[in-house]
Protein backbone atom coordinates (compact mmCIF):
# COMPACT_ATOMS: atom_id res chain seq x y z
CA UNK A 1 0.00 0.00 0.00
CA UNK A 2 1.47 3.12 -1.03
CA UNK A 3 1.21 6.27 0.95
CA UNK A 4 -0.68 9.22 -1.01
CA UNK A 5 0.60 12.27 1.24
CA UNK A 6 4.06 12.88 0.52
CA UNK A 7 6.87 13.01 3.39
CA UNK A 8 6.70 16.13 5.19
CA UNK A 9 10.02 17.68 5.82
CA UNK A 10 10.74 16.37 9.19
CA UNK A 11 10.24 13.03 8.36
CA UNK A 12 12.43 13.04 4.71
CA UNK A 13 15.04 14.47 6.92
CA UNK A 14 14.29 11.60 9.51
CA UNK A 15 14.69 8.79 6.60
CA UNK A 16 17.72 10.57 5.07
CA UNK A 17 19.44 10.80 8.22
CA UNK A 18 18.67 6.72 8.94
CA UNK A 19 20.12 5.96 4.99
CA UNK A 20 23.43 8.04 5.91
CA UNK A 21 23.43 5.56 9.34
CA UNK A 22 22.94 2.80 7.32
CA UNK A 23 25.68 3.06 5.03
CA UNK A 24 28.19 4.28 7.67
CA UNK A 25 27.16 1.02 9.04
CA UNK A 26 27.82 -1.09 6.33
CA UNK A 27 30.96 0.61 5.70
CA UNK A 28 31.96 0.13 9.30
CA UNK A 29 31.39 -3.47 8.96
CA UNK A 30 33.31 -3.84 5.64
CA UNK A 31 36.35 -2.12 7.31
CA UNK A 32 35.98 -4.16 10.51
CA UNK A 33 36.16 -7.23 7.99
CA UNK A 34 39.21 -6.09 5.97
CA UNK A 35 41.19 -4.84 8.87
CA UNK A 36 41.02 -7.92 11.22
CA UNK A 37 41.62 -10.25 8.20
CA UNK A 38 44.82 -8.32 8.00
CA UNK A 39 45.95 -7.53 11.63
CA UNK A 40 44.43 -11.18 12.86
CA UNK A 41 45.44 -9.27 16.70
CA UNK A 42 42.48 -7.05 16.46
CA UNK A 43 38.93 -7.43 17.63
CA UNK A 44 35.66 -6.11 15.40
CA UNK A 45 34.79 -3.80 18.71
CA UNK A 46 38.54 -2.31 18.72
CA UNK A 47 37.71 -0.71 15.41
CA UNK A 48 35.07 2.68 14.96
CA UNK A 49 34.38 5.57 13.62
CA UNK A 50 36.90 8.56 14.46
CA UNK A 51 36.49 11.92 15.12
CA UNK A 52 37.18 13.18 11.97
CA UNK A 53 35.21 12.16 8.57
CA UNK A 54 37.27 10.20 6.66
CA UNK A 55 39.07 7.94 8.94
CA UNK A 56 38.18 4.81 11.36
CA UNK A 57 39.59 4.65 14.63
CA UNK A 58 41.72 1.13 15.74
CA UNK A 59 42.53 0.84 19.52
CA UNK A 60 44.45 -2.06 21.37
CA UNK A 61 44.61 -0.80 24.68
CA UNK A 62 46.15 2.60 24.86
CA UNK A 63 47.64 1.99 21.52
CA UNK A 64 45.45 3.82 18.88
CA UNK A 65 45.57 4.00 15.10
CA UNK A 66 43.43 5.24 12.20
CA UNK A 67 42.38 3.71 8.66
CA UNK A 68 41.34 5.29 5.75
CA UNK A 69 37.79 4.49 4.79
CA UNK A 70 38.83 2.31 2.00
CA UNK A 71 40.45 0.04 4.55
CA UNK A 72 43.92 -0.55 2.81
CA UNK A 73 45.84 2.16 4.78
CA UNK A 74 46.77 2.32 8.32
CA UNK A 75 48.35 5.33 9.73
CA UNK A 76 50.61 5.26 13.18
CA UNK A 77 50.46 8.23 15.17
CA UNK A 78 48.33 10.80 17.09
CA UNK A 79 44.86 12.66 15.58
CA UNK A 80 45.93 16.28 16.36
CA UNK A 81 43.09 19.36 16.25
CA UNK A 82 45.39 21.93 14.62
CA UNK A 83 43.37 24.90 15.87
CA UNK A 84 43.73 24.06 19.55
CA UNK A 85 46.62 21.67 19.55
CA UNK A 86 44.99 19.59 21.30
CA UNK A 87 45.35 15.86 20.69
CA UNK A 88 42.08 13.84 20.31
CA UNK A 89 44.12 10.43 20.39
CA UNK A 90 45.77 11.30 23.94
CA UNK A 91 42.39 12.29 25.54
CA UNK A 92 40.97 8.68 24.41
CA UNK A 93 44.17 7.50 25.61
CA UNK A 94 43.50 9.31 29.26
CA UNK A 95 39.84 8.06 29.13
CA UNK A 96 41.17 4.59 28.95
CA UNK A 97 43.93 4.36 31.58
CA UNK A 98 41.20 6.10 33.87
CA UNK A 99 38.78 3.74 33.04
CA UNK A 100 41.24 0.80 34.08
CA UNK A 101 42.11 2.10 37.00
CA UNK A 102 38.88 2.34 38.03
CA UNK A 103 38.53 -1.06 37.47
CA UNK A 104 41.76 -2.63 39.63
CA UNK A 105 39.85 -0.16 42.56
CA UNK A 106 41.73 1.63 45.88
CA UNK A 107 41.56 -1.18 47.62
CA UNK A 108 43.86 -3.01 45.85
CA UNK A 109 45.99 -0.10 46.30
CA UNK A 110 47.98 0.93 48.84
CA UNK A 111 46.99 4.28 50.26
CA UNK A 112 48.98 7.22 51.98
CA UNK A 113 46.75 10.24 51.90
CA UNK A 114 46.33 13.65 54.08
CA UNK A 115 44.62 13.86 57.77
CA UNK A 116 41.83 16.28 55.88
CA UNK A 117 40.09 15.48 52.35
CA UNK A 118 42.78 15.22 49.82
CA UNK A 119 42.48 17.86 46.80
CA UNK A 120 44.64 15.40 44.83
CA UNK A 121 45.17 11.68 44.16
CA UNK A 122 47.51 10.55 42.51
CA UNK A 123 48.03 6.85 41.23
CA UNK A 124 51.91 6.14 41.79
CA UNK A 125 53.01 2.35 39.68
CA UNK A 126 55.98 1.93 41.77
CA UNK A 127 58.37 -0.92 42.24
CA UNK A 128 60.28 -1.34 45.77
CA UNK A 129 63.75 -1.68 44.60
CA UNK A 130 63.59 1.78 41.81
CA UNK A 131 65.81 4.33 43.48
CA UNK A 132 63.33 6.96 42.41
CA UNK A 133 60.57 5.33 43.92
CA UNK A 134 62.40 5.11 47.03
CA UNK A 135 63.25 8.71 46.84
CA UNK A 136 59.42 9.44 46.16
CA UNK A 137 58.46 7.62 49.31
CA UNK A 138 60.59 9.72 51.40
CA UNK A 139 59.22 12.52 50.46
CA UNK A 140 55.24 11.27 51.40
CA UNK A 141 54.85 13.32 54.33
CA UNK A 142 55.67 16.40 51.77
CA UNK A 143 53.08 15.34 48.98
CA UNK A 144 50.82 14.45 52.25
CA UNK A 145 51.00 18.26 53.62
CA UNK A 146 50.32 20.04 49.70
CA UNK A 147 47.18 18.16 49.92
CA UNK A 148 47.89 15.43 47.94
CA UNK A 149 47.46 11.55 48.09
CA UNK A 150 49.14 8.83 46.92
CA UNK A 151 47.86 5.66 45.58
CA UNK A 152 50.34 3.30 44.98
CA UNK A 153 49.96 0.29 42.91
CA UNK A 154 52.77 -2.40 42.32
CA UNK A 155 54.72 -2.79 39.25
CA UNK A 156 58.06 -4.73 39.93
CA UNK A 157 60.20 -4.22 36.71
CA UNK A 158 61.86 -7.83 36.72
CA UNK A 159 58.40 -9.39 36.73
CA UNK A 160 56.96 -12.55 38.47
CA UNK A 161 58.92 -14.66 40.51
CA UNK A 162 61.97 -12.51 41.02
CA UNK A 163 62.61 -11.04 44.16
CA UNK A 164 60.96 -8.10 44.02
CA UNK A 165 58.32 -9.16 43.13
CA UNK A 166 58.21 -11.17 46.18
CA UNK A 167 59.07 -8.15 48.42
CA UNK A 168 56.02 -6.50 46.69
CA UNK A 169 53.91 -9.92 47.88
CA UNK A 170 55.61 -9.70 51.14
CA UNK A 171 54.22 -5.84 51.68
CA UNK A 172 50.62 -6.86 50.43
CA UNK A 173 50.40 -9.86 52.82
CA UNK A 174 51.66 -7.70 55.89
CA UNK A 175 49.03 -6.95 58.46
CA UNK A 176 50.31 -3.47 58.23
CA UNK A 177 50.84 -2.64 54.45
CA UNK A 178 51.85 0.56 54.81
CA UNK A 179 54.46 0.21 57.64
CA UNK A 180 55.52 -2.75 55.41
CA UNK A 181 56.02 -0.86 52.39
CA UNK A 182 57.79 2.40 53.75
CA UNK A 183 60.46 -0.71 55.73
CA UNK A 184 61.03 -2.41 52.23
CA UNK A 185 61.52 0.60 50.97
CA UNK A 186 64.02 1.60 53.74
CA UNK A 187 65.73 -1.51 53.06
CA UNK A 188 64.59 -3.66 55.65
CA UNK A 189 64.40 -7.37 55.24
CA UNK A 190 60.27 -8.37 55.04
CA UNK A 191 59.35 -11.58 56.99
CA UNK A 192 56.06 -13.24 57.67
CA UNK A 193 53.82 -14.28 54.83
CA UNK A 194 54.33 -14.07 51.19
CA UNK A 195 51.45 -16.66 50.03
CA UNK A 196 48.00 -14.40 50.48
CA UNK A 197 46.35 -13.35 47.27
CA UNK A 198 46.81 -10.38 45.95
CA UNK A 199 46.49 -8.49 43.04
CA UNK A 200 50.32 -7.59 42.31
CA UNK A 201 50.65 -10.04 38.99
CA UNK A 202 47.45 -8.19 38.06
CA UNK A 203 48.74 -5.04 38.37
CA UNK A 204 51.98 -5.73 36.68
CA UNK A 205 50.16 -6.57 33.78
CA UNK A 206 47.81 -3.28 34.20
CA UNK A 207 51.15 -1.78 33.57
CA UNK A 208 51.95 -3.30 30.41
CA UNK A 209 48.44 -2.23 29.41
CA UNK A 210 49.31 1.24 30.17
CA UNK A 211 52.81 1.41 28.23
CA UNK A 212 54.67 2.13 31.75
CA UNK A 213 58.28 2.01 30.67
CA UNK A 214 59.73 2.57 33.91
CA UNK A 215 59.22 3.30 37.48
CA UNK A 216 57.29 6.09 38.98
CA UNK A 217 54.33 6.21 36.94
CA UNK A 218 52.08 8.71 38.15
CA UNK A 219 48.33 8.85 36.78
CA UNK A 220 47.38 12.73 37.33
CA UNK A 221 43.44 13.40 38.37
CA UNK A 222 42.90 13.75 33.92
CA UNK A 223 44.52 10.68 32.79
CA UNK A 224 47.87 12.18 32.04
CA UNK A 225 51.44 10.11 32.48
CA UNK A 226 54.15 11.74 34.49
CA UNK A 227 56.84 9.13 34.07
CA UNK A 228 59.44 9.51 36.88
CA UNK A 229 59.70 11.02 40.44
CA UNK A 230 58.38 14.58 41.00
CA UNK A 231 59.13 16.96 43.95
CA UNK A 232 56.14 17.52 45.98
CA UNK A 233 55.96 21.10 45.28
CA UNK A 234 56.09 20.97 41.55
CA UNK A 235 53.97 18.19 41.57
CA UNK A 236 51.22 20.20 43.12
CA UNK A 237 51.67 22.99 40.77
CA UNK A 238 51.15 20.52 37.94
CA UNK A 239 47.98 19.51 39.50
CA UNK A 240 46.91 23.14 40.52
CA UNK A 241 46.97 23.31 36.61
CA UNK A 242 45.05 19.81 35.71
CA UNK A 243 42.46 21.02 38.36
CA UNK A 244 42.05 24.26 36.11
CA UNK A 245 41.56 22.25 32.84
Amino acid sequence: MKLSLPLTGVFAFALGAITVACAQDSELEKIRTKVTQALPGIEREQIRPAPVPGLYEIQQGTQFGYITSDGNYLIEGDLVELATGVSLTENKRKGERLAKIEALGEENMIVFAPAKKAAHTVTVFTDIDCGYCRKLHREIEDYNRLGIAIRYVFYPRSGPNTESFKKAQAVWCASDRKQALTQAKQGAPLSGNTQCESPIEREWVLGGELGLRGTPMLILPDGEVVNGYVPAKALAERLAVVGKG
